[in-house]
């Protein structure tokens, strides 16, 4: 009797201690269960430019592709500005064609003429100068005195004219200084830059999806003002999307970055997605209100990001989910 007493009180201690490491094994290796929400990033969209809205192209709900257009600015008047722009650029750039060319060969012939026009005028100049000074020493008043300061004047200013001719000449062939052509190309780049100026202005008129997105809300409508501080449009972005779930003290051990998870919502229970855990915060905070767990809401708990392949656009924003972590990944 005694034997089988002994023998029974170890077979009770030896299945006691097999159900605890059992019932340790499940809670160590088990998965770890957590709750949260599709977390909401949105995009608070609005015009670069002041203007009056003269179209928009999408509604609340509507889906939207990175660079599509979302709406348009008036912008008549910059469009007006911008063509007188561009043909003052075109007069300049000619100007500068110009005087890169030099002076055409027509140009020079031309002041070589003029050279010796002026040449042929003194010596008319000196020899009438001549006759008329002669007379006067050779003859008794038949020559005045101002007829002789005439002729010379008129000798003086025939010169000027000769070297006045001369100078013309050799600047025509010289061509134009380096200073002048510096000077318009320096006009010519001002001119480009306040068409380019212009061109940016009239593109701020358009507004662009910056990312791929989902209309939240539409804040103007066509009519309406616009200005940079005035916003067009709500986004809600889609990619990639992000859960926000809250781990207790306890699972911080389990859980680390890179780690897969499946994640289900109550109308696809059936149907998990496959995602990781991007982000596990270094900072405690007391557990929000929408987060339900299993702890007092006044405990401290962490908050974690986990990114979510949904290539099916199974999920919606701000929609309750299960983040499931495998036990191959919490060990």
């Amino acid at each position: 009797m005694r034997t089988v007493l002994v023998l029974l009180v170890l077979v009770v201690i030896a299945a006691g201690v097999f159900y605890r490491q059992e019932t340790t094994k499940q809670e160590v290796g088990g998965d770890l269960v957590l709750f949260g929400n599709v977390d909401i990033r949105q995009i608070v969209l609005a015009f670069d430019a002041n203007g009056r809205v003269t179209e928009l192209a999408v509604d609340e709900g509507d889906t939207v592709r990175a660079g599509q257009s979302l709406g348009q600015l008036d912008m008549r008047t910059l469009e007006l500005q911008a063509k007188q722009a561009e043909a003052e650029v075109e007069v300049q750039r000619q100007t500068v064609l110009r005087l890169k060319n030099g002076t055409r060969p027509e140009e020079i012939d031309m002041a070589q003429s003029q050279v010796v026009s002026a040449k042929a005028e003194v010596e008319r100049a000196l020899k009438e100068y001549r006759r008329v000074a002669t007379l006067q020493e050779t003859s008794t008043g038949t020559v005045t005195v101002q007829e002789v300061e005439s002729a010379r004047r008129d000798l003086i200013a025939a010169e000027a004219r000769e070297d006045e001719s001369e100078s013309a000449l050799r600047l025509a062939e010289i061509g134009p200084r380096i200073e002048e052509m510096a000077g318009a190309k320096a006009q010519l780049n001002a001119a480009e830059a306040r068409v380019a100026l212009l061109r940016h202005q009239i593109a701020q008129g358009k507004l662009l999806a910056p990312q791929d997105a989902v209309v939240r809300s539409r804040l103007l409508e066509p009519g309406d003002m616009a200005s940079p501080q005035r916003p067009a449009f709500t986004l809600a972005l889609t990619e990639p999307k992000w859960v926000r779930v809250y781990l207790s003290e306890p699972d911080l051990g389990r859980v680390q970055p890179g780690a897969p998870v499946r994640v289900t919502t109550d109308s696809h229970p059936d149907d998990p997605l496959s995602g990781s855990v991007g982000y596990i915060s270094s900072v405690a905070e007391f557990t929000p209100k929408t987060v339900q767990t299993e702890e007092l809401r006044t405990s401290l708990v962490y908050e974690a990001r986990i990114v979510v392949k949904d290539g099916a656009n199974v999920l919606r924003l701000g929609q309750p989910v299960t983040v499931t972590v495998s036990s191959e990944a919490t060990q």
